[in-house]
């Protein structure tokens, strides 16, 4: 047997220093920080898969909007909650442009990041009726949403869709609306971890459940216009980004510029409410925060508390970026698709050495090539097959965290440039060998 790059002492210490008992419950971070620790320790570079870390330069019509705004003085200056208007102008004609449906500037609000944004919305609506006090979470998911109900002590449901695609969904949708207690159905499209997409039927039906029973659609678009198996660079003409707003009214929308415009560091985004959820009233939101109309409330109550706004600069670096992209001088989606130029290659390297991938169609279509994708190896779980490969120095996490009920891990592509895709290679020809 071939040995390891990192010893097996190595990995359990480190873990002993963090506190970390089981490795495969860790959240993504812990399992930056133990990667970290171990690198520091022994020398040794990681495939690093466990976090979506934009590897691609930030554009430069954004960084030199935000630089002029920056030398115009706006650092000196609180920007509005409700966010600068030239952002919220673009962020109306981007939703047009690229989703195909309506929504005015006012309902555009900057947040710090899809993080914030999603932080907002679950709290608000949380508390829009006694009688709807939980959330329902198509998963697989994003871990840390789960994360921010656990530290607002707020309720959620979740379900795997894996076996539900397609008319199946609905009934599945059903058993849980049925109840009366659903304020919210939260999802990904394309989806994190598994990068399934939503077809146009399945938003159809999630739509129509929501509105028969008066449940608000929560859609994050963390990875606008990543799905590279159309061509998806037109604006204002199909084929637009797949979207749940093309047929219910009840839906709010993050827009996050980290992914799609590798603005990571500056941690802005956009939540997109539709005119008719900004402006509803609800007796419990002027019972809970002062304030009833959901809008006023979100604007006003929650992101004043949370933040008092969204860095000054950072604004005005989306609204050019988002400019450019409305105007047609800039093609966001061109520079991006290298992610699934990464994630073919990866999946055949694991193909190659063993692997399955977990999820691997959209209903009878072959899976995108994306930001993620999934691996299993055998009859492993993700906490046995997590702690083998960390002795390959390969990170990722488990899908356990996701919300699936399969085994395996979620790998991401971003961090994995030339360089580490040849590491990549050598080490899973090791474990190859070793398996």
């Amino acid at each position: 047997m071939a040995n390891t790059p990192i010893c097996d002492t190595v990995i359990k210490e480190q873990c002993r220093k963090l506190g970390i008992n089981n490795i495969g419950k860790s959240t993504i971070r812990e399992i930056v920080g133990l990667v970290n620790c171990i690198e520091k320790e022994t020398g040794e570079k990681f495939v690093r898969m466990e976090m979506g870390v934009p590897s691609l330069k930030p554009p430069k019509v954004g960084t030199e909007a935000e630089i002029k705004a920056l030398n115009d003085g706006v650092a000196a200056i609180y920007p509005m909650v409700d966010g600068v208007p030239e952002l919220k102008k673009e962020a109306s004609r981007f939703v047009k442009n690229f989703i195909g449906v309506d929504i005015s500037p006012e309902c555009c609000i900057p947040t710090v990041g899809s993080m914030q944004g999603g932080y907002a919305t679950f709290l608000t609506c949380s508390n829009l009726d006694p009688q709807k006090d939980t959330a329902l979470f198509i998963d697989p998911g994003f871990p840390v949403q789960k994360q921010q109900f656990n530290v607002m002590g707020h309720k959620y449901e979740s379900f795997d869709v894996y076996d539900y695609r397609g008319e199946k969904l609905r009934d599945k949708l059903e058993s849980y609306l049925s109840k009366g207690n659903i304020n919210s159905i939260i999802y990904s499209n394309p989806n994190n971890p598994s990068w399934i997409c939503f077809t146009d039927d399945e938003l159809k039906i999630i739509a129509e459940v929501a509105d028969k029973y008066d449940a608000i659609v929560i859609e994050d678009l963390a990875y606008f216009r990543m799905d590279f198996r159309d061509d998806t660079y037109h604006p204002g003409f199909p084929p637009y980004q797949a979207s749940v707003a093309n047929y219910t009214d009840n839906y709010i929308l993050m827009i996050s510029g980290s992914k799609a415009f590798s603005y990571a560091g500056q941690r802005v985004a956009v939540v997109a409410i539709s005119d008719k959820v900004f402006h509803r009233s609800y007796p419990n939101l002027q019972k809970r925060f002062g304030r009833d109309q959901f809008g006023a409330t979100f604007v006003m109550r929650i992101i004043y508390a949370l933040s008092s706004g969204v860095c000054h600069s950072a604004q005005y670096g989306l609204a050019a970026m988002l400019k450019a992209a409305n105007d047609g001088t800039f093609n966001f989606i061109k520079d991006i698709e290298e992610y699934g130029k990464r994630a073919e290659k990866m999946k055949k390297l694991f193909v190659d050495a063993g692997f399955n991938i977990v999820y691997d169609k959209d209903i009878d279509k072959d899976l995108a090539d994306g930001f993620y994708f999934t691996i299993t190896y055998k009859d492993w779980t993700g906490d046995k097959l997590l702690e083998e490969l960390l002795h390959y120095g390969i990170s990722a996490i488990t899908l356990d965290n996701t919300g699936s009920k399969k085994y395996g891990l979620r790998a991401c592509v971003s961090q994995i440039t030339p360089d580490k895709m040849e590491l990549l290679e050598k080490r899973l020809e090791i474990y190859k060998q070793n398996h």
